[in-house]
């Protein structure tokens, strides 16, 4: 029987640091919360205790950050897009942002399977003065184990409403799209990483989040070639990654999500606990 599981975080500014308050329908909970950067910065480790997303499951996901929150959320491991017989799974994830808030949204890879329909779609929406750092890491097949896409669809939308916009199904037969220089280039593993506020980015902090990007990815010789940062309008940067698997990804990820802390926000790295587990 499919799973139908609702998440609810409200995040409220109390003047002294973030609170936060959750409420669930259905397997999908807040496993931990933490401040291991003192009460400022609320650290959420979210759970779905069944290990995976089969066809027919939907995943709801909403957040509200009031005024001056911060929160930063994650997963202490993949979201798996199981194989379906016909069904497809949904995931949903929507987060509004007042005036002053700062999100961090920081999951673990998703994996989709060979023979999942999936559909997984990311919302966020920024008042002015909001910011964000957010990733998305997608796996097609499992690349460490040598195990291929070679059926099913996964249609991947995010969205900062009047500010980006991307929509796309990837199918495992259009080889066109996952082979093609052009496309996939034969890799199998896609990484984003954006920053993104509710304002116009002056200038200067649009170069330095650029820069602070490149740098990091042109140390990396397996991924240089197949990585880019850019700032498709003023009020968003994004480096794009294309890698053979999901490691050499995530590490340049946090590796530049670290510099941008620090470059756009003046706060040192904190790798949530989960991550070192």
């Amino acid at each position: 029987m499919p799973w139908h599981a609702k998440l609810h975080l409200h995040y409220t500014h109390d003047g002294h640091g973030t609170g936060a308050l959750d409420r669930h329908e259905g397997p999908l909970r807040v496993l931990q919360r933490l401040y291991p950067e003192g009460p400022a910065i609320c650290h959420h480790v979210l759970v779905h205790p069944p290990g995976g997303i089969v066809g027919g499951d939907v995943l709801a996901l909403d957040a509200r950050l009031e005024r001056h929150c911060h929160a930063l959320i994650t997963t202490p491991g993949a979201t798996r897009f199981y194989r379906s017989a016909g069904e497809t799974s949904l995931q949903t994830v929507r987060a509004r942002l007042a005036d002053g808030a700062r999100l961090e949204w920081l999951p673990m890879e998703t994996l989709a399977y060979s023979a999942c329909q999936a559909h997984n779609s990311l919302r966020f929406e920024l008042a002015a003065g909001a910011e964000m750092i957010g990733w998305d890491v997608l796996a097609l097949g499992l690349p460490a184990a040598g195990q291929a896409f070679a059926q099913g669809h996964f249609l991947q939308q995010l969205e900062l409403p009047g500010r980006w916009l991307e929509r796309g199904g990837i199918d495992a037969a259009d080889t066109a799209l996952l082979d093609s220089p052009l496309g996939w280039a034969g890799r199998r593993v896609l990484a984003t990483l954006w920053f993104a506020a509710g304002s116009a980015l002056p200038s200067a902090r649009r170069e330095a989040l650029l820069d602070a990007a490149r740098a990091s990815t042109s140390a990396q010789a397996e991924l240089a070639s197949h990585a880019g940062a850019t700032a498709p309008n003023e009020q968003v940067v994004v480096l794009r990654v294309l890698a053979p698997r999901v490691e050499p990804a995530m590490q340049l990820l946090r590796e530049v999500w670290a510099a941008w802390r620090g470059a756009a926000w003046g706060l040192a790295a904190t790798p949530p606990r989960v991550w070192r587990t």
